[in-house]
């Protein structure tokens, strides 16, 4: 046993010197976990933010400039003025996101109770801006409402209070920076393992390790361990330098519990990674499957939509996915600052996928390497 141990960690050793002379790979590291977050944080952003908007003010009352008062910065840019007869064309050439008609006698109507109509006309080609941005102006339209009629003691019947829990500003640079960690801890985990077994193919070094007496558990091992190890460090250093140092983005959970717990995710792409590279001959057929997995892996797994919202059925199916759990125990712990008496269930199904993945990419490497033998 000592010896297996051995050997599992001076392979893993080699592992390491061979990654600190690959400067592509090292760059790739680097650039994954800093430039990369920060700028998705920063940009890639679901909330509403600048948005073009125009109003066709048939009332020029006083409710209705302070409906155009409402839409503020930095959700909305200042609102333009427009005849309705020029609504259609301005939407055809996208000068505007949004376009808001007000229809003339709209405060009277209200003021009597009358049934009245506020035409919203949204340019639907930026979808997540469209939906987001609707909701927005559906809000700020009932809200001036609400409080116009309270001014004249026509009180509302009921009064909606939101409270935003864990993210009071709604801010998505948040939530982005975070996920952008965890969908690169995905993509790195399984691109450093599947590229050092394609690498030793490549330059013959596999039979090298072949000659001598190792076990295909131990080269295995030895590269689950190392490349997890520098994946794990950078994931470290990223939250600690980028999440809360350049973006300011405030950690309220236990970062060694979430380390503690990519540990063992790591254990599951890592294997993931080796299963891959065990399917693909060279290092381009390894990148373009590894991608096609990884996208799949990503945008399924609740990082970028709800999961809740996916079909039952692929929701089953995602459930087989290391990726799905780990998003939610990543969210579970960075943002809601859940303890393991709440994330016990995504690490016990992390531990049961990443098993069940080691030992298929093992049989698989132990079929590679008789080939190759």
């Amino acid at each position: 046993m000592s010896r297996c141990l051995a050997n599992i960690f001076h392979l893993g050793i080699k592992e390491l010197f061979s990654l600190r002379y690959d400067p592509v790979m090292i760059f790739l590291i680097v650039y994954m976990f800093s430039f990369m977050v920060f700028e998705e944080a920063n940009n890639a952003m679901t909330a509403v933010n600048n948005a073009a908007v125009a109003i066709v003010d048939e009332d020029q009352s006083q409710l209705s400039r302070r409906i155009a008062d409402a839409l503020l910065q930095p959700h909305f840019q200042p609102p333009v003025k427009l005849p309705l007869s020029e609504v259609d064309a301005a939407m055809e050439a996208a000068l505007f996101t949004f376009i808001i008609d007000i229809p003339p006698d709209f405060q009277a109507d209200v003021l009597a109770g009358r049934p009245t109509v506020v035409q919203l006309n949204v340019d639907a080609t930026a979808m997540s801006t469209a939906g987001t941005g609707s909701g927005y102006i559906q809000r700020i339209i009932s809200q001036e409402l609400g409080f116009f009629l309270q001014e004249r003691d026509h009180g509302q019947a009921v009064t909606v209070v939101t409270r935003a829990q864990f993210n009071p500003n709604l801010n998505s640079k948040w939530y982005q920076s975070v996920m952008s960690v965890t969908n690169n801890v995905t993509m790195l985990a399984i691109l450093l393992t599947g590229a050092a077994l394609i690498r030793e193919r490549e330059h013959g070094t596999i039979e090298h390790l072949l000659a001598m007496p190792l076990r295909p558990v131990e080269i295995m091992l030895a590269k689950v361990w190392a490349n997890g190890l520098v994946v794990l460090i950078a994931i470290a250093l990223s939250l600690q330098f980028v999440v809360q140092g350049a973006l300011s983005v405030p950690i309220p959970g236990s970062i060694p519990l979430f380390l503690a717990s990519a540990t063992v995710y790591l254990f599951s792409v890592t294997s993931l990674g080796i299963f891959l590279a065990t399917l693909a001959r060279t290092m381009p057929q390894f990148g373009l499957l590894a991608m096609l997995v990884f996208v799949v892996m990503m945008l399924l797994s609740g990082a970028h939509s709800p999961f809740e919202s996916m079909p039952l059925e692929l929701q089953a199916i995602m459930q087989l996915a290391p990726s799905t759990h780990f998003v939610n125990l990543a969210q579970a712990i960075l943002l809601r600052d859940a303890g393991l008496d709440v994330i016990w269930k995504q690490l016990i199904a992390i531990a049961i996928v990443g098993s069940l993945l080691f030992i298929v990419a093992l049989l698989r490497f132990r079929k590679t390497v008789t080939l190759t033998q």
